[in-house]
């Protein structure tokens, strides 16, 4: 679920680009590779590039039930995980100010459209890796970290600093479609009460 999202987010971006004449700048790749000397770093010569930088269990949801009853019994699984993820969008493009109005233009973007579901959202069903995508749901939020966070952000990137913005992608649900027990649910109790004394 975590490349899907990402591509999802990716896909609904780059289409924006497109609307506002910034035409297909827009890579998912490691914001790494920027300033590596490997081959691999003309991929993200004067794109968009979106990385992820973090992953983030969400612990106040840790404590939900893992049982569920199908066809009137009861089965046990465990809970499922559910994650934030971070994500750096950074303009390496050809010009600083195109950079400058590439994040202008993706802050603009998720202004705009925050909350993103199978309802409304619009994607390339046909990717492979989307046959198991029933239904989604998920919050993108505009994520500031302070000075020494985001020099250290960068630090671990690789060392210069590329105009960018960071959000926070809340909540990503991955479940592994495993029971691990079933028994029959308990519908009644019987019997009496006799001869209790207190």
């Amino acid at each position: 679920m975590i490349f899907e999202t990402v591509q999802i987010l990716k896909e609904q971006l780059e289409k924006y680009f497109d609307e506002v004449g910034l035409g297909k700048t827009l890579v998912l790749d490691n914001v790494a590779l920027w300033e590596s000397g490997s081959k691999d770093a003309d991929r993200i010569e004067g794109k968009v590039i979106i990385s992820l930088l973090n992953i983030e269990e969400e612990t106040t949801l840790k404590n939900f039930s893992s049982t569920r009853v199908v066809n009137n019994k009861t089965e046990y699984r465990n809970p499922p995980v559910n994650l934030n993820l971070y994500l750096l969008v950074a303009a390496n493009c050809s010009t600083y100010d195109i950079s400058l109005s590439s994040i202008s233009r993706t802050i603009e973007f998720f202004q705009g459209k925050k909350i993103f579901t199978s309802s409304n959202t619009v994607y390339n069903r046909s990717n492979a890796s989307f046959g198991v995508l029933d239904h989604f749901k998920f919050v993108v939020e505009l994520f500031t970290p302070g000075f020494e966070v985001l020099n250290n952000i960068w630090g671990t990137l690789g060392g210069r600093q590329l105009p960018s913005v960071i959000y926070k992608v809340q909540i990503i649900q991955i479940e592994r479609d495993k029971k691990l027990a079933s028994s029959e649910v308990i519908t009644h109790i019987g019997g009496t009460l006799n001869d209790m004394k207190q």
